[in-house]
C-alpha cells in the first residue's frame, strides 16, 4: 500500500491537471469565520457551497452548532487533508463522489462511524467498512436527442459508443470527475485493457469534447450533439419539465457498468473521532429533512429510504446498478493518466 504522502502527490497531480485543462470544481475558498458560541465544526466539503450550503445553514439553526466549511474541488479537498494529516483542522469531509472517500480512508484518515448513521444507508451505496456513509445517489445516464433518436435506438451499453454510427455524435467530458469516476468504474469490473481499448475507440469515433455535464446537455438539447454521457440530475433539475426538452435520457443496461450510480457522501476524520458534533451532523446528512432536501433542491436520488425521490427519473431501486465497490473507484490517478495518455485530456 502506497503511503500517504504518496496519496496525496497522486491526486495533486490529478487536480493540477484537472484544473490545467478547467476540470469541474473551482479553486478552494477560506473557512468561513465562526460566529461566537460554544459548539462548533469544522467541514471540508467537495461540493458546492450554492448545492449544500442551504442545507449546512439548516443545521445550523437546528443545532447550534457553528459550522465553518471549506469550499473547493472534491480532489483538492482530498489531498489537503491528506498533506494535512493529523494536523488538519477539519473533522468532516463531503465528497462528491465515493473515490476521493475511499482514497482518504486507505489512509487511515477517517474513523469508523455509529452503526445507526451507516446502517440506513443500502450497503450497494456506502463503505465496506463503515468509514465514510453514502448520502445522494448519482447516475451515470446517455443524455439523446429525442428528435433524431428513439429510446430503443440509443445503446443502453455505453461500450457500444464506439461504434461507427455514432462517429462524430457522442459528447464527453473527458475532465470532470463524474466521467472519470465512470472509466475507473469500467477499469475496475472490465480490466485495464478493456476499458483502454474503448477510451481508444473513443478518440478515434471523433468523440466531442466538452467542459462539463452542463455543456453536454445543452449540446444534445440543441441538437449539436446526438448523444452525451452525463449525471442525470443536470436533466431533472432543469428549469423547465424535463420531459419536455429535446433531450431526453436513457439509463443504462441494469447490473452493467452502464448502470453505475456513484454517490456523494461524508466522513469524520481521525482527529474528531470524539466530536459530539461531527457525530451530530453526520446523522443530521442522513436524516429524512436532509434527504428530502437532496431530492427536491439538487434532483439526486436519497438513499434514505422513505425520503422521496427526483422527479421524472426511475426510481433507484430499479436502476440495477454494477456490484462494485465504490470504494476501488479511488484510483483514478490512473483513469487520469489514461486518458492523457490516449489524448482525451
Amino acid at each position: 500500500m502506497s503511503s500517504p504522502r504518496r496519496r496525496f502527490g497522486l491526486l495533486a497531480g490529478a487536480l493540477t491537471a484537472a484544473l490545467a485543462l478547467s476540470a469541474c470544481g473551482g479553486a478552494s475558498t477560506p473557512a468561513t469565520t465562526a460566529a461566537s458560541g460554544d459548539r462548533t465544526l469544522v467541514v471540508y466539503s467537495g461540493r458546492e457551497e450554492a448545492l449544500v450550503g442551504p442545507l449546512i445553514e439548516q443545521f445550523e439553526q437546528a443545532s447550534g452548532i457553528t459550522v465553518e466549511t471549506r469550499y473547493g474541488s472534491t480532489t483538492e479537498m482530498a489531498a489537503q487533508l491528506l498533506e494535512e494529516g493529523d494536523r488538519t483542522p477539519a473533522q468532516v469531509f463531503l465528497s462528491q463522489e465515493s473515490g476521493a472517500l475511499g482514497a482518504v480512508a486507505a489512509a487511515n484518515r477517517l474513523t469508523t462511524l455509529p452503526a445507526d448513521v451507516t446502517s440506513v444507508v443500502p450497503a450497494a451505496y456506502t463503505s465496506k467498512d463503515g468509514s465514510w456513509v453514502g448520502l445522494t445517489g448519482r447516475a451515470r445516464v446517455v443524455a439523446y436527442d429525442s428528435q433524431t433518436y428513439s429510446a430503443d435506438q440509443v445503446p443502453g451499453d455505453i461500450t457500444k459508443l464506439v461504434e461507427p454510427q455514432w462517429k462524430g455524435k457522442v459528447a464527453i467530458a473527458p475532465t470532470n470527475a463524474s466521467f472519470q469516476a465512470h472509466v475507473t468504474a469500467l477499469r475496475v469490473s472490465a480490466g485495464e485493457e478493456a476499458a483502454r481499448n474503448w477510451v481508444k475507440g473513443l478518440k478515434a469515433n471523433e468523440v466531442q469534447i466538452h467542459r462539463n455535464n452542463g455543456a453536454i446537455l445543452e449540446a444534445v438539447n440543441a441538437g449539436t450533439a446526438g448523444l452525451g454521457l452525463i449525471n442525470h440530475y443536470y436533466w431533472a433539475r432543469s428549469e423547465t419539465d424535463p420531459t419536455t426538452l429535446r433531450a431526453q435520457l436513457k439509463f443504462g443496461d441494469p447490473g452493467s457498468v452502464s448502470a453505475l450510480v456513484n454517490v456523494t457522501g461524508a466522513g469524520i476524520l481521525t482527529g474528531a473521532a470524539q466530536s459530539p458534533e461531527a457525530a451530530e451532523f453526520v446523522k443530521f446528512l442522513v436524516s429524512p429533512q436532509a434527504q428530502t432536501y437532496f431530492a427536491a433542491e439538487t434532483a439526486e436520488y436519497p438513499l434514505v429510504a422513505g425520503t422521496g425521490a427526483p422527479k421524472a427519473v426511475p426510481p433507484l431501486e430499479r436502476l440495477g446498478g454494477p456490484d462494485i465497490d465504490l470504494a476501488t473507484l479511488s484510483s483514478v490517478q490512473e483513469t487520469v493518466a489514461m486518458l492523457t495518455q490516449e489524448g482525451l485530456v
